[in-house]
């Protein structure tokens, strides 16, 4: 007997959500648990898997669509694999979800290049597979796009692509900090010089102890704590007429998506180690490229950190994730000439920016929080000593 696939429900505030996509197509038989199709919200993405071992006999609603809690999106027919019949590739597999079933005539095609073919404007068919098997994969189509054959024989098109929940959320939010917050930013750089030597000096110990590399952001992590302890007046929210002061310190740290920006938060940042913070993050950023992360990731944080550097920024204005007050952009590390106690020195410089809600933070506050986290990145055994 066909069973029904059903919107789950995600979180009490969600009723509606967008079909991204579907790792398998009817007629694929899927094994229990498996990941049948991608659902976005406003707030992120997950996964929905096959209850029952079974043949995929409907789609209901197809990538694109809009669908309500508890609506009807697919068709399942419960039972065993037809004798030779392997399931179909998980969505997190290299070989995942053919487009067309391997007795096609035609090539198949991966989900991901099939991806990139539609926002390119080419058929991937019209794609030379190098895949086994003579897949078609993600890497085959962007070679054929980056081709001058491609390039000089594209056709002019206009194509109109419905924004994602998460894209839309994104845009509404940056548009509502823009006009109901005063907004204004504070510059200040920083030498890593110090960051670096410990870096360096501890690294293969550090990873033979943890298992994950120290990186740059779990020092920013511990100088936003330690300048939030200092400056509480940056952590704070408005509530109405009311100030909101929390004793803890949740930091959300932004994380580019495939599918938009998300910014997941440290819980109680203040009583992290450097491993756990270096861990999470890890953590949050291998769980946004599968499209893991859950409500309960995103929801809440105080303060955000976001590193514009990772895509070669130097400088730029970041905008506060309402109803936090304040956000510090990390920008690009570079060897510039300074003067250090009257000689000129090259060292790793990197610009930061703190944008803060000028209801809630005077200039000067501002100012002191921005240069005590510069203080301590610049002499880390501060961070230890707490001086």
């Amino acid at each position: 007997m066909s069973m029904e696939i059903k919107v789950p429900a995600v979180g009490e505030s969600i009723t509606e959500v967008f079909i991204g996509e579907w790792y398998v197509k009817p007629g694929d038989w899927v094994d229990i648990d498996q990941e049948i199709v991608g659902l976005e919200t406003d707030k992120a993405t997950f996964d929905v898997v096959a209850p029952q071992a079974g043949t995929l006999e409907k789609v209901i609603k197809k990538a694109g669509d809009k669908a309500q809690i508890g609506e009807v999106i697919a068709v399942l027919k419960p039972g065993p694999a037809p004798a030779g019949t392997k399931p179909a590739p998980k969505a997190a597999d290299q070989g995942s979800a053919p487009t067309s079933a391997p007795a096609s005539s035609e090539s198949i095609v991966m989900p991901a290049a099939a991806r990139a073919a539609a926002q390119g404007g080419i058929n991937p068919q019209d794609v030379r597979g190098t895949g086994p098997g003579g897949r078609i994969l993600k890497e085959d189509v962007q070679r054929e796009l980056e081709s001058p054959a491609a390039s000089d024989g594209a056709a002019r098109e206009t194509r109109r692509v419905p924004m994602s929940p998460i894209r839309q959320t994104i845009a509404k939010r940056l548009v509502e900090a823009q006009q109901n917050a005063a907004l204004l930013t504070t510059f200040n750089e920083c030498d890593l010089s110090a960051v670096k030597r410990l870096r360096e000096q501890y690294q293969d110990a550090f990873v033979k102890r943890h298992g994950v590399k120290l990186g740059f952001m779990s020092f920013f992590v511990k100088a936003v704590v330690e300048a939030l302890n200092v400056y509480p007046q940056v952590g704070a929210q408005i509530d109405g007429t009311d100030l909101v002061f929390k004793n803890y310190v949740d930091i959300g740290i932004a994380i580019g998506a495939g599918k938009g920006l998300v910014v997941p938060v440290l819980r109680n940042a203040e009583r992290m180690s450097f491993a756990q913070i270096e861990k999470s993050i890890a953590n949050f950023a291998e769980r946004a490229k599968q499209n893991k992360l859950g409500l309960e990731d995103l929801e809440g944080g105080i303060f955000t950190i976001t590193n514009g550097g990772v895509y070669g920024s130097l400088l730029s204005t970041p905008i506060v994730n309402p109803p936090q007050s304040g956000v510090l952009g990390m920008h690009g590390i570079v060897d510039r000439p300074i003067a250090v106690n009257g000689q000129v020195e090259i060292r790793p410089m990197m610009y930061l920016a703190l944008t803060y809600d000028h209801r809630v933070v005077d200039g000067r506050e501002a100012v002191s929080f921005l240069k005590r986290i510069t203080e301590v990145i610049e002499d880390p055994t501060r961070l230890i000593l707490e001086v």
